[in-house]
């Protein structure tokens, strides 16, 4: 399952740190963009980026049929179904989107200015009329799939192998940072600390929703945000030479 997911984008993401430290240029001169154009035309663009959310999403749905249980909840190995109290999982994402990315934004303005971390551009689309509702779609793709994939379906499977509690926690939290790593040392870290608290968080309620939440507003904020941050602050968040 890793293999399909995160594991081969943890690969990609070493490979890439390595080629950016063997540059000419500093990490902090260069950039790593997430959301990229597609096609220079945009309808067609359009068509590649709801392409590429519907099949992202495929991981996830093997992941279920891997887990489904013939008594209900179907999905408990994952942290979904039964007696679920909306109201209480979503203030819960509320406050763990609040308790990373406060802290997140100032971690990552000082990872840039000590030099461990790349720019991240979330987005290089244009702002076509479908462009918010885009973004917001990539940050749902990215919050269920790593959420359901790297916590809730890695916690199962590495609790059935009899791994301990903080092993698992800490397999995961070392899993979301290495697939960040084409950020730089700073997107590393500021993973790995969102991994130990959203694993602890799963570990301690057993429920994957309250994630999904945080990590859906954490990256609404993150992609749809940064055209004003870039605004606002061109030098803590525009590419260099910008």
């Amino acid at each position: 399952m890793l293999a399909l997911s995160f594991g081969a984008s943890a690969v990609y993401a070493v490979v890439s740190l390595i080629d950016s430290l063997t540059r000419d240029s500093a990490l902090a001169e260069q950039t790593a963009t997430i959301n990229r154009v597609l096609s220079e035309r945009p309808a067609f663009d359009l068509v590649y980026q709801l392409l590429g959310f519907a099949f992202a999403l495929a991981p996830v749905a093997l992941v279920a049929y891997l887990v489904w249980q013939p008594r209900r909840p179907h999905f408990a190995a994952l942290g979904v179904g039964g007696q679920a109290r909306w109201g209480r999982e979503l203030l819960g994402g509320l406050g763990l989107a609040a308790l990373i990315g406060i802290p997140g934004i100032a971690f990552y303005v000082v990872s840039k200015l000590i030099g461990i971390n790349v720019t991240v551009i979330p987005t290089a689309l244009d702002t076509y009329w479908w462009t918010v509702p885009v973004l917001v779609l990539h940050a749902f793709r990215a919050a269920v799939t790593e959420e359901i994939i790297v916590v809730a379906y890695l916690f199962d499977r590495l609790r059935r192998l009899g791994v301990g509690t903080v092993g698992v926690i800490v397999s995961s939290a070392l899993l979301r940072g290495s697939y960040h790593l084409y950020q730089g040392f700073g997107g590393f870290i500021g993973n790995v600390v969102m991994g130990l608290v959203f694993g602890w968080a799963y570990h301690r309620y057993g429920r994957s929703v309250p994630l999904v939440v945080a990590h859906w507003i954490l990256d609404i904020v993150s992609f749809a945000g940064y055209p004003l941050a870039l605004a606002l602050w061109p030098a803590w968040f525009g590419a260099p030479g910008s």
